[in-house]
C-alpha cells in the first residue's frame, strides 16, 4: 500500500523555467499519486500560479494524450506532457483562462472541464453548522446533487470522514478507480468534497476510503444519498432534481387540525411490498400501483391515515425496513423519490395522511453502510456495550456525536418537508431511553450520573420533537414506546419527550392475552380487559394491532382466538369493537381487517381471497363501519385522551365476562357499549344507563350483515326507573354471543 502523501515541496519559480512546467520528481508525491494515496490533491493536481505562468497538473491513467483548450472558443492552449512513464500529465501556460482537457482516451476522445480548477463547493457557515449538528437542509448540502458551479453543470459531492487519510468519489464514470477522483478535505469539519463537472443524474457511485491505519476499506454507500440502486446492488444514486408539482396545498393547511388529540384516528399499518401482489409474490406494487389500489381501498374502509411500514432503502429485505442505511433514501423497490411524491400527494388528495415508520436507534452492519465508515467508529460508539444491539445484531446511533445527532434529525425533517409526510412514527424508543435495555447487568454502560437512562438519547428525542413542531407545522410524532417512562406525549416544555402520540403497548399485549383464552377461563382474565382504563389518560395514546403481533411465530389474531371459524370472527368482531369504541386512537396491521388466518409473511400478499368468504367479508364490512362510527360520533374520539369522557357502567362482572361502559363529550349525544365475550345468549341482562330515554341501537356486531346470528334488540332500547350499577335507571338488553352492542342516546 503506498504511504499518503501528507505535505508535498511546492513548486517555486527556481523549480520552473521560463515556458516549462516543473516535474513533480518528489518521490513521495509519485507514490502517492499511483497509489492512490493522496490526500490533498488540490495541492498538486488542477492550475497553479508558478512565477508568471500557471502550472495544470492532471492524473489520467490510461490516457494517450491531453491538450488544454479554451472553455469559451476551443482555441488550443498548449498540450500536457506526461511526466516519465506516470499517469501524470503536466504543462504550463501564461494566463488563466478558464479552459477544458481535451483527453485522448485509446479510441476516443473526451473534452471536459478539470475537476480540480474549481474552487470549494461549501461555505463556511454550511461546514459551521454540520459540525454542530444544527444543518437542517444537510441534504441539500452533503450527499449528491446535480448543480452548477462557476457556471459549469455537473454533480457536487460531499460526505463526511473525519478519520480517513483519502476519500476518492468512484463510479461507472471513472471505472470504479480511487485514483482517478479524490476529494479536498474541509478542514477540521471533517467533511470531504469534490464537483465532478458533465455528470448528471442516474450516475452510480459509492466512496472510496483510506482509513486512518492507511488501508483502504470496502467502498462505501452515501450516508446522505437520496436515491439508490434496487437491492440487492449497493450503490448510490445521483437523484434527479426536485422537480415534483404538488396539489396538496389546502390538506398541508389543515392537516393540524386533523391529527390533533381530539380528532379522529385510524391508521392503517402497510408493508408495502406485501400488501397486494397481482401478479404473483414475485412481483410488488410500485408506487402507483399502490396509489390506484390502495389509496381507495384505505379510504374505503374508512381510515384516516396509512403508516408504512420503513420505506427508507435498507439491503435486507426481510427487516421489513427496519434495518435502514439510507436515511435519506426512498427504497428503489417501488419507484424513484419523485413516484413516491407523487403517492403522498395522492393520499392527500383522496383525504388520506401519510404516517412513516422512522428508526433512528441503529443501523444494520453491512460493510457497504455505516459500520466503521471511514476506518473508525464513526456512526456508532465504540464499546459494544454501547453501540451493539444484542437482539437485532445492529449497530446503535452514537447520538451524543454533534454530527450524527444532527444527521439524524436532518433526515426526520427530510421526509417531513420534502415528502410533506404527515407523521413520524418513531421506532424502538424504549431500546434508546434506556442504556440496559435487553441486556444482563454487567453488558451496559451507566450514565454520567451512574444511572440507567440515556441521557443523549432523551436530548435528542426532546429537540427531535421541538424542531417538528417548530419547521412542520400541522406534523406529529408518534413514539412506539413499551415502558412507563413518564411523560411521553408531554410538552418538552412541561419536562415531557414532546411526541404527540404514544402506542399503547400495555393495552395491545394484556387485551391480546384476553383475546387468546377459552371464555371459560375469561373469568380469572377480566382485569386484563379492564385495567388499561387506569392509565388510559396519562398520555395520548394510539391502540396498536400491529405487524409485530402477527410474527415470530404468534400466529395471525384469528389463530388465537379460541374456538371454531364462527367463534374465531366473533371474537374479532367483538374484540375490534372494544378497541374501536375505548379511549385512544386506532392502529390496524394489513390483513387483520379481514381475519387473516395465517401469520404474515413479507414475501406473499394478504389472502384476499378470504373475502369470497361470507364471514372474512363480514369481518371487512365492521372494520369500515367501526371506522365510521368512530369517524361520526364525537363521543368516540374528541375525549380520547380526557378522562371526562368514558364511565364504566359494568367493569366487575367477571363471572359473566359482560363490560359495559359510557363515552360522551360536550355538544352531543352519549353512547353506552356492552361487550358480551362468551358464547352465550344473554337475555334480559340490566345494565345502569347514564341517561333515561331512548336509546337505539347503532351497532351490532352479531348482526347477520358482518356474518353473526342477528340477535340484538330490534333497533332500540328504553330506559326503566330501576336503578343498577349506581345509576338510578337501567336498561334491559339481549346480548348476542361474543358480541358487541353500540346504543346512542336519541331522546
Amino acid at each position: 500500500m503506498a504511504r499518503t502523501l501528507t505535505k508535498l515541496r511546492k513548486n517555486t519559480p527556481e523549480t520552473a523555467s521560463e515556458g516549462v512546467a516543473a516535474p513533480l520528481t518528489d518521490p513521495i508525491a509519485a507514490e502517492a499519486l499511483s497509489g492512490g494515496g493522496l490526500s490533498d490533491p488540490f495541492a498538486v493536481l488542477g492550475p497553479h500560479r508558478v512565477g508568471e505562468r500557471f502550472v495544470v497538473r492532471a492524473f489520467l491513467p490510461g490516457a494517450e494524450g491531453v491538450e488544454l483548450v479554451a472553455r469559451d472558443d476551443g482555441a488550443s492552449l498548449g498540450r500536457l506532457e506526461r511526466e516519465g512513464d506516470s499517469d501524470l500529465w503536466t504543462g504550463a501556460r501564461s494566463d488563466d483562462v478558464p479552459y477544458l482537457l481535451r483527453i485522448q482516451w485509446p479510441g476516443a476522445v473526451q473534452e471536459t472541464e478539470d475537476p480540480y480548477s474549481f474552487g470549494p463547493i461549501l461555505g463556511e457557515l454550511d461546514l459551521h453548522l454540520f459540525s454542530e449538528g444544527s444543518h437542517w437542509d444537510l441534504a441539500q448540502k452533503l450527499g449528491s446533487a446535480e448543480t452548477v458551479c462557476e457556471g459549469v453543470a455537473g454533480v457536487r459531492f460531499a460526505v463526511w470522514a473525519p478519520n480517513a487519510r483519502r476519500v476518492s468519489v468512484v463510479g461507472d464514470f471513472n471505472m470504479w478507480d480511487g485514483r482517478r477522483h479524490p476529494m479536498r478535505r474541509r478542514g477540521e469539519s471533517g467533511v470531504w468534497e469534490l464537483f465532478l463537472p458533465r455528470l448528471t443524474a442516474g450516475a452510480t457511485y459509492k466512496y472510496e476510503i483510506v482509513g486512518p491505519h492507511g488501508h483502504i476499506l470496502p467502498q462505501k454507500a452515501d450516508p446522505l444519498a437520496r436515491q439508490t440502486e434496487l437491492p440487492p446492488a449497493t450503490a448510490s444514486v445521483v437523484a434527479s432534481p426536485d422537480a415534483f408539482v404538488w396539489t396538496d396545498q389546502r390538506w398541508m393547511a389543515d392537516r393540524a387540525g386533523r391529527q390533533s388529540a381530539t380528532s379522529p384516528i385510524s391508521i392503517y399499518e402497510v408493508h408495502a411490498a406485501s400488501w397486494l401482489r397481482p401478479d404473483g409474490n414475485d412481483s410488488t406494487l410500485d408506487w402507483q400501483g399502490l396509489s390506484d389500489r390502495l389509496i381507495p381501498y384505505a379510504v374505503r374502509l374508512g381510515f384516516t391515515h396509512i403508516e408504512l411500514l420503513p420505506i427508507m432503502e435498507h439491503p435486507f429485505g426481510g427487516s421489513w425496513g427496519y434495518q435502514p442505511l439510507s436515511q435519506f433514501a426512498p427504497s428503489a423497490r417501488y419507484g424513484s423519490p419523485a413516484e413516491f411524491a407523487g403517492f403522498v400527494d395522492a393520499c392527500h388528495a383522496a383525504g388520506l395522511g401519510v404516517i412513516l415508520d422512522w428508526v433512528p436507534a441503529h443501523f444494520p452492519t453491512d460493510v457497504h453502510g455505516m459500520a466503521e465508515f471511514d476506518g473508525t467508529h464513526l456512526y456508532e460508539h465504540a464499546d459494544p456495550r454501547e453501540g451493539f444491539h444484542q437482539d437485532w445484531n445492529t449497530l446503535i446511533f452514537n447520538l451524543g456525536r454533534r454530527e450524527v445527532s444532527g444527521y439524524l434529525l436532518a433526515s426526520a425533517l427530510y421526509w417531513l418537508e420534502t415528502f410533506h409526510i404527515d407523521g413520524l412514527r418513531v421506532d424502538a424508543v424504549a431500546s434508546m431511553l434506556y442504556r440496559d435495555y435487553s441486556r444482563a447487568h454487567d453488558q451496559w454502560v451507566p450514565n454520567v450520573h451512574g444511572g440507567r437512562e440515556n441521557l443523549e438519547s432523551i436530548a435528542f428525542l426532546k429537540r427531535l420533537n421541538t424542531l417538528v413542531k417548530e419547521r412542520a407545522p400541522g406534523a406529529i410524532t408518534l413514539a412506539e414506546e413499551s415502558t412507563a417512562w413518564p411523560g411521553v406525549s408531554r410538552p418538552v416544555e412541561q419536562g415531557g419527550l414532546g411526541f404527540d402520540f404514544k402506542w399503547n403497548m400495555g393495552w395491545m399485549h394484556d387485551t391480546l392475552t384476553y383475546l387468546g383464552q377459552d371464555p371459560i377461563y375469561r373469568s380469572y382474565n377480566h382485569h386484563d380487559m379492564t385495567f388499561g382504563l387506569v392509565y388510559a389518560f396519562s398520555e395520548h395514546f394510539v391502540l396498536p394491532l400491529s405487524h409485530d403481533e402477527v410474527v415470530h411465530g404468534k400466529g395471525s389474531l384469528f389463530e388465537r382466538a379460541p374456538g371454531d371459524p364462527w367463534r374465531k370472527l366473533a371474537n374479532l368482531r367483538a374484540y375490534y369493537s372494544f378497541m374501536w369504541t375505548h379511549p385512544g386512537k386506532k392502529l390496524m396491521f394489513m390483513g387483520l381487517e379481514i381475519g387473516q388466518q395465517r401469520e404474515w409473511n413479507h414475501d406473499a400478499q394478504i389472502d384476499w381471497d378470504l373475502l369470497e368468504q361470507p364471514g372474512h367479508a363480514g369481518l371487512q364490512q365492521l372494520v369500515a363501519d367501526l371506522n365510521r362510527l368512530y369517524r361520526d360520533e364525537p363521543a368516540l374520539h374528541r375525549t380520547d385522551s380526557d378522562p371526562a369522557g368514558f364511565d364504566w357502567l359494568i367493569g366487575d362482572a367477571a363471572a359473566d365476562s359482560v363490560f359495559a361502559w359510557v363515552r360522551r363529550t360536550e355538544g352531543a349525544p352519549p353512547l353506552m357499549i356492552v361487550l358480551n365475550m362468551t358464547p352465550v345468549v344473554r337475555e334480559g341482562y340490566r345494565v345502569g344507563a347514564p341517561a333515561e330515554g331512548r336509546w337505539a341501537e347503532i351497532l351490532n356486531t352479531d348482526s347477520g350483515l358482518y356474518g353473526g346470528g342477528d340477535i340484538g334488540n330490534a333497533g332500540e332500547v328504553w330506559t326503566r326507573p330501576e336503578p343498577a350499577h349506581g345509576r338510578p335507571c337501567s336498561i334491559e338488553v339481549t346480548l348476542p354471543p361474543l358480541a358487541a352492542l353500540v346504543f346512542r342516546l336519541e331522546s
